[in-house]
C-alpha cells in the first residue's frame, strides 16, 4: 500500500467513528479527555517539516493520520517538550522548533498544551515568552509556564469547559536541566507546599475534576520510581482526580482505581511515552494516548471509561526525504504499507506495549475501533 492509500485508508476508516463522535459530543452529560504524550523537536524533525516550494515548515501531515483520532474527543492536551523560540531552530539537547509545529498540533485537533518540563528554560527568557505568546496567537490553551507573576496567579490553573462541565487542570516539572528560571518568567516545580496551596485554591472553583500533568519519574524506565509513586499518593490525598504523567520517554502503567474510604475514583497514568520524536530504539518509537469519559449525574461526575490508544512514529522516504507521521496502531497493525523492516518494528512496539499493560495496567483496556 503507498503513502496515499495509507492516509486514505485511515480516513475512511475513521469517519464512521468521527461521526459517532460528534453525536457523542452533543450530549451535555458526558465529556471526553485525551491525553497525549511527549511532542519533541529533534533535528531530523525539523529538517523533515521544511518545505522547499512553499519556504516554510510544515507539520500538518505529522498528526493527519491520527488527527481524526484527536478529534473524536471533546478536549486533547498534549506535552509539548521544545521551545518555540525562533530560529535558529535546533534539536536537542536545547529545542526550538518553528511555530508551525504548534499549528500541526492544533490543525489536527490538539486543544491545551503543557509547557512545564526539562527543556522550558532551554532558550532562556526568549524561549519562556516566545513559547507562550504564538501559544496564545494560535489560541491554543496552555499551563505550566507563565510570563510573571500576575500571569501565573490568574492563569496557574487552565479550565475546560463544557456545558456544565469544568475540569481544571495544574501543570509542574521535577526541574530544567539546571537551568534558572529567567525573571520575571516562572515554570512550575515540583513542591509540595507550592502544590497544596494551588490544589487547595482549586476547590474554590466549582471543578468536577482536578488534574496534574506531571513531569517527572526517569527516563527509559517502564516502571514508575519510588518517588513518582510516593508523589502520586501524595497528589490523591491531596484531592486530585487524575495524574497524567511525562518525561520517561516510554510508556508506563495506568490505573483506574477506586478509592472506598474516600467513595472516590482516582486515575494515574505514570508515563505516556512519546508521542513524535527521533528516538528509535524500543518502547521510544511510539507512545499511548489516554481517553477518559466523564458523566455527570445528579450532580455527580464520574469516570465512565478509561482506555488506551496506542500510537507508533512511521518514518517513510518520499521523494527522497524522510517524513514523520503519527500513526494509530489499531487502525492500521493488519494494512500493508510498511517495509519489511518498519512493520517488523511497529509489530514489536506493539506487542511489547500490549503485553506491559496487560500485566501492569489496572482498569485501564486498550480502546479498539
Amino acid at each position: 500500500m503507498n503513502h496515499t492509500k495509507l492516509f486514505t485508508t485511515i480516513c475512511l476508516c475513521l469517519s464512521i467513528f468521527f461521526s459517532k463522535a460528534q453525536e457523542h459530543h452533543a450530549h451535555a452529560d458526558t465529556l471526553s479527555l485525551l491525553f497525549i504524550g511527549d511532542v519533541m523537536g529533534h533535528g531530523p524533525q525539523i529538517n523533515s517539516a521544511w518545505v522547499d516550494s512553499t519556504e516554510e515548515h510544515n507539520y500538518k501531515d505529522v498528526f493527519a493520520p491520527i488527527g481524526p483520532v484527536i478529534q473524536m474527543s471533546d478536549f486533547a492536551i498534549a506535552n509539548l517538550e521544545v521551545t518555540l523560540a525562533g530560529p535558529p531552530f535546533k534539536g536537542y539537547p536545547q529545542f526550538s522548533s518553528p511555530d508551525a509545529l504548534a499549528y500541526g498540533l492544533r490543525d489536527n485537533g490538539v486543544d491545551a498544551l503543557v509547557t512545564a518540563n526539562n527543556h522550558s528554560c532551554d532558550r532562556r527568557l526568549l524561549g519562556v515568552e516566545r513559547t507562550i505568546k504564538v501559544l496564545d496567537t494560535a489560541k491554543i490553551l496552555h499551563t505550566g509556564t507563565f510570563l510573571d507573576k500576575e500571569q501565573r496567579d490568574s492563569s496557574n490553573l487552565l479550565i475546560l469547559k463544557k456545558g456544565d462541565f469544568r475540569i481544571g487542570i495544574l501543570n509542574y516539572t521535577y526541574g530544567t536541566n539546571g537551568l534558572p528560571t529567567p525573571a520575571p518568567t516562572m515554570v512550575n516545580r515540583i513542591d509540595t507546599a507550592l502544590m497544596s496551596a494551588d490544589i487547595k485554591l482549586s476547590k474554590t472553583q466549582s471543578l468536577d475534576k482536578l488534574i496534574v500533568f506531571i513531569h517527572w519519574g526517569n527516563e527509559y524506565q517502564i516502571h514508575p520510581s519510588s518517588d513518582q509513586i510516593n508523589l502520586g499518593d501524595f497528589l490523591f490525598d491531596h484531592g486530585v482526580d487524575i495524574i497524567i504523567g511525562s518525561h520517561p520517554h516510554v510508556i508506563q502503567p495506568m490505573k483506574l482505581m477506586q478509592d472506598t474510604i474516600n467513595n472516590k475514583q482516582k486515575f494515574i497514568a505514570y508515563s505516556l511515552g512519546n508521542f513524535v520524536s527521533n528516538q528509535r530504539d524500543t518502547y521510544r518509537d511510539g507512545g499511548a494516548m489516554v481517553k477518559i469519559t466523564l458523566s455527570k449525574s445528579q450532580g455527580v461526575t464520574s469516570i465512565t471509561n478509561a482506555g488506551y490508544i496506542l500510537t507508533w512514529v512511521h518514518r517513510p522516504t518520499i521523494d527522497g526525504k524522510v517524513k514523520y507521521e503519527v500513526l494509530p496502531c489499531a487502525l492500521v497493525e493488519s494494512k500493508e504499507f510498511l517495509d519489511v523492516q518498519e512493520t517488523e518494528k511497529m509489530k514489536l512496539y506493539m506487542k511489547l506495549a500490549r503485553e506491559h499493560f496487560t500485566a501492569e495496567n489496572v482498569g485501564v483496556l486498550e480502546i479498539s475501533y
